[in-house]
């Protein structure tokens, strides 16, 4: 479920809000449940971490308290959202007389810390600062920043953004599913976290991509089907430009060959697309991405779908 399925950009973000779009989101998965699907959930978590660091600075330029690390603020986010998928999934499936039991897992993602993506961190979280306060908080907090282009002489932290290479409790997970338990997990990414020399999880300051981990979550679990639910109803070509072209069914070596051609959006479709590329590669029978809405609507063909051949 991303983003837009709990917080569209027009709202406030007011937990209302969320818990009615959740509640409509939800509703458009209730075929699946019966139809035998046992089902696998994770989530988008960046608007509730944009709120917990807007948050985190109030609460330490007012009342001097201690800002929390960003593995703790995903932690936190996964909690919260968990709960309130797990709630109102209860609620949607009494209401069509169905029976599952929904299990929320907070869930620690591993990655390689010494990877490519912590030499170059390109992430951007929280606030823009002006940037007279970015040199101290380099100093004191050893932040890094990059100029914000909508915001006149703005400044953001960045942080890295490393592919998954772990999921743990994945055999947990592919039990409780199996077992036909409706499985939260792998929130925004997931925490990111690695193993040091000792075998100790260590925790790091990192966002991991939350596309890749939930193909990679599919992949450890031996799913057959993946699901993107976003807010447009299909994948386009060379989208927003005079060329736009919907792309409603595509096999594997066609969208490899769109890939390599830039024809994918660079900073929305084209890793939910890669995503679906490494699902595919490793046995998964098929990827859809569309929005909650049409997932039912056959008829139409309203979905993308890459078949492995």
């Amino acid at each position: 479920m991303g983003g837009n399925a709990l917080q569209r950009d027009y709202q406030k973000g007011t937990i209302e809000e969320q818990e009615r779009n959740t509640f409509k989101t939800l509703e458009n998965l209730v075929f699946l449940v019966e139809n035998n699907y046992r089902l696998v959930i994770t989530h988008g978590n960046g608007p509730q971490v944009g709120d917990i660091l807007l948050k985190n600075d109030a609460g330490e330029s007012v009342y001097n308290i201690p800002q929390m690390p960003l593995d703790i603020c995903v932690a936190g986010t996964q909690g919260e959202i968990g709960y309130m998928i797990e709630r109102i999934l209860r609620n949607v499936l009494n209401k069509h007389g169905l029976h599952r039991n929904v299990i929320t897992i907070v869930s620690q993602v591993i990655v390689n810390h010494k990877g490519k993506a912590f030499k170059n961190p390109t992430k951007r979280i929280g606030r823009s600062y002006p940037k007279d306060m970015i040199r101290e908080l380099e100093r004191t907090k050893g932040w890094k920043f990059k100029s914000e282009l909508k915001a006149e002489n703005g400044f953001r932290r960045v942080v890295p953004s490393p592919e998954p290479v772990d999921i743990m409790n994945k055999d947990a997970i592919k039990q409780l599913a199996m077992k036909d338990n409706i499985v939260i997990t792998a929130g925004g990414g997931g925490i990111p976290v690695y193993i040091d020399n000792k075998n100790n999880v260590r925790p790091v300051e990192a966002v991991i991509d939350k596309d890749f981990a939930s193909a990679l979550l599919a992949v450890s679990i031996g799913a057959r089907e993946l699901y993107f639910l976003t807010d447009v109803p299909y994948v386009y070509l060379n989208y927003q430009t005079p060329d736009q072209k919907i792309a409603e069914f595509l096999d594997y070596n066609d969208t490899r060959k769109y890939l390599e051609q830039n024809m994918f959006g660079e900073g929305n479709m084209k890793p939910k697309i890669e995503a679906s590329l490494y699902f595919i590669e490793r046995g998964g029978e098929k990827s859809v991405i569309t929005e909650a809405t049409r997932l039912k609507n056959k008829k139409y063909g309203s979905r993308i779908t890459m078949f492995y051949d």
